[in-house]
């Protein structure tokens, strides 16, 4: 009988980050499905509201979201396919995580590091953004913790 596998608590805490964006994108994917036909009523209250209490903070952030879910207003049976494709993807990563899968520590690496370069980029080619600077450091932190446990664990 084989032991069962420890995990560290630093890959325990990279899983509960995924399954946080895989709920997150689930509870979305939920939401626009439920509400596809009144998403720019809903949106033009929640700008009006967050401008009301918070004013321009995040305003850049506020209106790329107010882009995308008009988009997603207009096509909102692509969005939901592909926010529940990323939710299984989040869901699916988790559990190889979990379990130790080697093909885990792999696609997060890659899934996390692919898009480091993008994000650096855009943290220095548009305004200083302090939600893209957190999400970078973030990434980067998944992808360093993530990275020394596969050299740990002789994989690399």
């Amino acid at each position: 009988m084989t032991e069962p596998t420890v995990i560290s608590g630093s890959i325990k805490a990279v899983t509960f980050y995924e399954l946080i964006k895989g709920v997150g994108a689930v509870i979305t994917a939920l939401a626009l499905w439920a509400w596809h036909n009144d998403v720019s009523l809903w949106i033009e209250s929640a700008n009006h509201a967050w401008v009301q209490h918070f004013g321009t903070l995040f305003s850049t952030q506020v209106e790329a979201l107010t882009r995308v879910a008009q988009k997603a207003s207009e096509n909102w049976t692509l969005f939901l396919l592909l926010i529940l494709g990323y939710a299984s993807l989040r869901f699916i990563e988790a559990y190889g995580l979990w379990t130790d899968k080697t093909w885990a520590y792999w696609f997060s690496v890659l899934g996390y590091g692919i898009f480091l370069p993008v994000e650096l980029y855009y943290l220095i080619a548009r305004p200083f953004d302090w939600l893209q600077l957190a999400t970078l450091l973030l990434n980067v932190l998944v992808v360093v913790v993530v990275y020394k446990h596969m050299r740990r664990k002789g994989l690399i």
